[in-house]
């Protein structure tokens, strides 16, 4: 691993390191700052993850006539049985206490008279979603910032790309142990890799939708807190489950533009471009509004059916106002490429969207290394199942952020201090010249990824992917152990990492179940049961 120099790292001036700049990282940081010194890393800008792009909101039990039990239901229906009911109950009765915690932080949720405003999206029984027009995550984001911003306790460094998870093998004095101290990461700007250690690590790194060729992440969501925490020990479990959202743009230009779940949630309808039909009702009694997979494999079906290259969604019926102000961000971007949505109808494919597996945690979102705790998207909680129902996903960013720093205070008096660690050793190593060896791997995995491991699999087409994984394991390992490295090399080397376990947890389910639909085991098995992968 390119670890093998014997200069050891200076005494840490951090308690805690977070991976991650996003709802999940800056939850527990600001939790943590109020006693702890913490270091904050993002593999970009700060803004650069998926908080900033959500556009929809946040899940919580605010009406009147809606109840945690609903709520519970709408997200074990839309996981397909496979969440942990434990999980479910404990995140969705802390929900309205995440939304007072946004609303003192100064997000601008959207009201009607003193209540907040509340929208509906497809898997609810009822209006719960809190938003900010369209573009909730960055409302969300930019409070968090400035918060953390303001605590001197808090350090926010950004351009800095982890590369794996340090643990008693790197300690100077090896011991072996499973124990994390932190993590060794590449300074953009230097182009120098830094061990940063403390007392307690904690894993809110993000998905891994860039796998895929076509995904509504941002450009770093490439798995890489997974991997690392994978080639650490860490189980991950349920990774085929990767969710896709029915509605990206379909624009030869703009490849990830998303079409919020609130578009339909307001009485947008999908239609046969040609004849104008709707489709969704021929699929599902909820038409729309049901769950994003049975959405996303309708539409998958009729594109194959027809020919097409996508489909329409339409709310141009609603009143042009009525458009305008319930998605502004939407509406000014489809204006810029030539689509007026109040008029016209709006062409969209699924893309991948949502990690829905992950690192394993519990309730205090530990996972099974020590030292190592992990929240959001790059973990597998119990919440989502086997679908993630919509609007659920920053609700578990706060409240496993609120876990871990939680956890992390209550045992803090048990954790030791880090030990000395080896500096990262550029001995061996030298620029390449050869980069676009990592271009045209990239391309590769995610073509056959989207092509054999997409909405609809089999097993011939899983067997092809893993020979094709296979192959180009040992030429990335080779290209990384003798080519210093770059934000590129450790992001292919993360993505075929992410692209394996997804593959080998797809092979291990005999079944169709939310988002694992397999022309091979069409059925849904009796028993619901994760998938497991040990290292």
């Amino acid at each position: 691993m390119n670890t093998n120099g014997h200069a050891a790292s200076a005494p840490s001036p951090y308690d805690v390191i977070i991976i991650g700049s996003g709802a999940a990282g800056l939850t527990a940081a600001l939790a943590l700052g109020e006693n702890l010194k913490v270091l904050v890393l993002a593999k970009g800008k700060l803004t650069s993850g998926s908080t900033a792009w959500a556009q929809g909101g946040i899940a919580a039990v605010l009406d009147t006539g809606d109840t945690f039990d609903n709520h519970i239901a709408d997200t074990m229906d839309a996981g397909a049985g496979l969440n942990r009911r434990e999980t479910v109950e404990y995140v969705i009765e802390r929900a309205p206490h995440a939304i007072e915690r946004l609303v003192e932080l100064g997000v601008p949720f959207n009201t009607e008279g003193t209540d907040l405003h509340l929208t509906r999206e497809g898997g609810h029984s009822h209006r719960r979603i809190v938003h900010v027009n369209d573009a909730t995550g960055w409302a969300v984001q930019t409070a968090l910032l400035k918060a953390a911003k303001e605590n001197p306790n808090i350090t926010l460094l950004p351009d800095h790309t982890c590369i794996d998870l340090i643990t008693g093998q790197h300690e100077t004095r090896y011991s072996g142990s499973g124990r994390v101290w932190g993590v060794y990461a590449l300074d953009e700007a230097s182009g120098k890799v830094q061990a940063y250690t403390g007392r307690a690590t904690i894993m809110a790194s993000g998905g891994a939708g860039r796998v895929y060729r076509f995904s509504t992440a941002p450009r770093g969501a490439t798995g890489d807190g997974i991997a690392m925490a994978w080639r650490a020990g860490a189980r991950v479990s349920n990774m085929e489950m990767m969710q896709f959202h029915p509605t990206c743009l379909y624009n030869l230009e703009v490849k990830n533009f998303l079409i919020t779940e609130a578009v339909r949630g307001e009485g947008g309808h999908l239609k046969i471009p040609e004849t104008g039909e709707r489709f969704m009702p021929y699929f599902d009694e909820r038409a729309e509004l049901a769950p994003r997979d049975i959405v996303a494999r309708a539409i998958d079906h009729e594109i194959k059916r027809l020919g097409l290259d996508y489909v329409h969604l339409d709310i141009s019926h609603q009143p042009p106002e009525f458009v305008k102000e319930h998605f502004p961000t939407i509406h000014e971007k489809l204006l810029g490429l030539g689509i007026d949505m109040t008029k016209e109808p709006i062409p969209v494919v699924p893309a991948q969207h949502y990690t829905c597996g992950g690192v394993l945690v519990d309730l205090d979102a530990r996972t099974d290394l020590p030292g190592l705790w992990a929240a959001g998207e790059c973990t597998e909680s119990g919440l989502h199942g086997a679908n993630r129902l919509a609007s659920n996903s920053l609700l578990e960013c706060f409240v496993f952020g609120e876990a871990a720093a939680k956890d992390i205070l209550d045992c803090w008096d048990r954790l030791d201090e880090p030990p000395s660690i080896r500096e990262w050793d550029e001995s061996r190593v030298t620029d390449s010249d050869e980069e676009v060896v990592i271009k045209q791997n990239w391309t590769e995995i995610r073509r056959f990824m989207w092509n054999y491991v997409g909405i609809v699999r089999s097993t011939k087409r899983l067997e092809r992917a893993a020979h094709r994984i296979k192959l180009l394991t040992d030429e990335i390992e080779d290209y990384y152990g003798h080519f210093r490295v770059t934000t590129d090399l450790i992001e292919l080397r993360n993505l075929l990492q992410c692209a394996d376990l997804i593959v080998r947890s797809a092979l291990k389910r005999h079944e169709s179940r939310g988002l694992h639909f397999t022309l091979d085991y069409p059925e849904t098995s009796t028993a619901p049961r994760d998938t497991v992968l040990v290292p």
